[in-house]
């Protein structure tokens, strides 16, 4: 089967960066009273990539192996908790908050997603007005709870969080390296046996007919809590499905080709996402895979997008 275009809906373009941008510039540098759950990652030689592409136009062949330094990461994706204390110390306002709006799973909708502007292609992807990392199904749903992993979240909003906590986003050979756990080159964060939808739950993704029924068969039909789901072989969670996590660098294809060259000239200007989301399945959007990989437009939020922060020295 042909594979998909992936569940990342990007914002219109218009209100670029620049209009965007307030005070992530001045927390630079700024390290704030952060409360960080980490455990250290080794270093030494890493892989990029995988010598078993699933899909090869996204760039996941041609594995490369470089050496990298030992880092500390946080066992889990930035939760709704951490997001809040940020929030509280600096006054900071999200751009899905400035924008005023934020996209929004169709079936998770309160009051159901009927008169709501869709994206095309990606019609299950809702334009709902006010939704934002603490009402992420809008201002009618509930609360963002604290476990939760803290979404509708730009590029430069986890790079303010990374900076205020003291941390930054990883580069994704650091990302890959953390996330195989020490097993080489292998598909998922625990070997090579794929997730189903009847007895092998591994992680948190979609199981049934996308998008129109998710049978919750992994106990979840939304996010999971940061920590759910056994971690992996260096003490990590949820490195693939639940939330995709914004890394250090721009997406492009790692090739010379002609149509390489092409699609990195039409994504410019996009930013790279790992480890798929809670929306993955492997007939639609195979990419909840460690070698996986996708870009959107720095501006763009969803309710499945989050981000993880990694240090370069252990907490003191």
């Amino acid at each position: 089967m042909a594979e998909k275009g992936c569940c990342t809906p990007s914002a219109p373009q218009g209100g670029g960066p620049a209009t965007l941008c307030n005070v992530a510039a001045d927390l630079t540098g700024t390290t704030g009273r952060h409360r960080r759950d980490c455990v250290p990652v080794p270093g030494g030689k890493a892989q990029l990539g995988t010598a078993r592409p699933l899909i090869a136009a996204d760039g996941e062949g041609n594995p490369q192996r470089r050496t990298i330094r030992p880092l500390w990461w946080e066992r889990g994706a930035t939760s709704v908790a951490q997001f809040r204390e940020f929030v509280a110390a600096t006054g900071y306002v999200t751009i899905a908050e400035r924008l005023g709006w934020s996209f929004v799973f169709h079936s998770h909708v309160p009051g159901g997603a009927e008169g709501t502007l869709g994206v095309e292609g990606l019609e299950w992807w809702r334009r709902i007005d006010g939704a934002s990392w603490h009402h992420p199904c809008g201002p009618d749903g509930a609360p963002a709870k604290d476990e939760m992993p803290a979404t509708h979240l730009g590029h430069e909003d986890a790079t303010a969080f990374a900076a205020w906590a003291g941390g930054r986003l990883p580069r994704e050979i650091e990302w890959e390296h953390a996330a195989r756990g020490g097993l080489g080159d292998v598909h998922y964060p625990w070997g090579d046996r794929h997730p189903d939808d009847d007895d092998f739950q591994p992680c948190n993704i979609w199981q049934g007919r996308f998008p129109t029924h998710d049978t919750g068969a992994d106990g979840w039909v939304g996010p999971a809590p940061v920590l759910s789901f056994a971690p992996n072989g260096y003490g990590l969670h949820q490195m693939v499905g639940n939330v995709w996590e914004w890394t250090a660098e721009p997406f492009r294809i790692r090739s010379a080709s002609v149509t390489a060259r092409r699609m990195n000239a039409a994504a410019q200007g996009r930013r790279l996402l790992k480890g798929g989301s809670f929306l993955c399945h492997q007939s639609y959007c195979h990419r909840y895979r460690i070698a996986a990989r996708t870009g959107n437009t720095p501006d763009s939020t969803s309710a499945h997008t989050g981000f993880r922060v990694v240090y370069d020295a252990p907490p003191t």
